[in-house]
């Protein structure tokens, strides 16, 4: 991995775990789809104007794969942040986060074996068993946890887990085989989940005011920073592999699970420090491999 590549790769390991604290902080009242509605709205505003500069400079113009792979990145996503929200309202952040950051990578980098002829190597198979690691020791039941508020803390990190997997895989085709322009792709994507959740967001103008009004510059900080953390990755994924540089964006998992902890007072913070410890180990190992 470039230095480069490496910079864009903490860079956007940064800002994803801070605006995932933030949005952990808008609390359970907050429902899915109008937070997603406003948040996705005001990115393809905020961003407009870079892409179509990235548009004019580049000389790209979209064909209809292009236009396949844009629409389909942009319900996959739609798919993946509603698994967090919710998520995030069932469980602790330093549960949730860490779970779906290092079962991502390790189903993205089996995919990239199969979908796009990456060769694992002795250093990516330990890397992989070593996330396998954190994922059941982030799962184990301690006896001071309720079974039943551990579940589905679990169950949403895993299905968040395989969407980060699916999104992954299919943007950086796009990026890398199909040659879309990061910046472009993303905007675009934008723009579809707008009008995938429009339908939703109609019948809940009042939500929408109500959170705009209460978490108004929580809510901005999220807009932009979502967007710019996968924005630094697809231009990553330009430059590398992504067997490499899926997993190796997951030190972000070591920020959310100190964060949960150090910033909202989540317990069991060794255990879950821990299996964080491990995921960031396996992620390292694959990133390295």
């Amino acid at each position: 991995m470039s230095p480069a590549v490496l910079v864009l790769v903490l860079s956007s390991a940064v800002v994803h775990a801070t605006w995932n604290l933030w949005t952990k902080q808008l609390g359970p009242a907050v429902r899915s789809a109008p937070l997603l509605w406003l948040l996705t709205a005001l990115s393809s505003v905020v961003y407009a104007p870079f892409a179509i500069l990235v548009l004019a400079g580049s000389g790209w113009r979209p064909d209809a794969p292009s236009l396949v792979l844009i629409l389909g990145s942009g319900v996959i996503h739609v798919g993946y942040f509603v698994l967090l929200l919710r998520g995030y309202r069932a469980a602790d952040l330093s549960l949730v986060y860490p779970l779906a950051r290092g079962t991502g990578p390790l189903l993205a980098a089996a995919g990239a074996v199969f979908l796009l002829g990456e060769r694992p190597t002795p250093l990516s198979v330990t890397g992989a068993l070593l996330v396998a690691t954190g994922v059941l020791v982030i799962a184990r039941q301690p006896a001071s946890i309720n079974p039943r508020a551990l579940g589905p803390g679990v169950s949403y990190g895993l299905a968040t887990g395989g969407m980060i997997a699916i999104y992954t895989l299919w943007d950086g085709w796009a990026v890398k085989r199909a040659l879309v322009p990061p910046l472009v792709f993303y905007w675009a994507g934008e723009v579809v989940r707008v009008l995938v959740l429009s339908p939703l967001a109609i019948g809940a103008r009042r939500d929408i005011a109500g959170v705009w009004r209460t978490h108004r510059w929580r809510v901005l900080g999220i807009a932009l920073l979502s967007p710019l953390s996968y924005i630094l990755i697809l231009l990553a994924l330009r430059r590398g592999d992504v067997g490499h540089i899926a997993p190796a964006r997951e030190v972000s998992i070591l920020i959310g699970a100190w964060l949960g902890g150090r910033v909202l007072g989540e317990g069991d913070r060794r255990r879950r420090l821990a299996a964080a410890a491990a995921f960031a180990a396996g992620v390292t190992a694959l990133a390295f491999a």
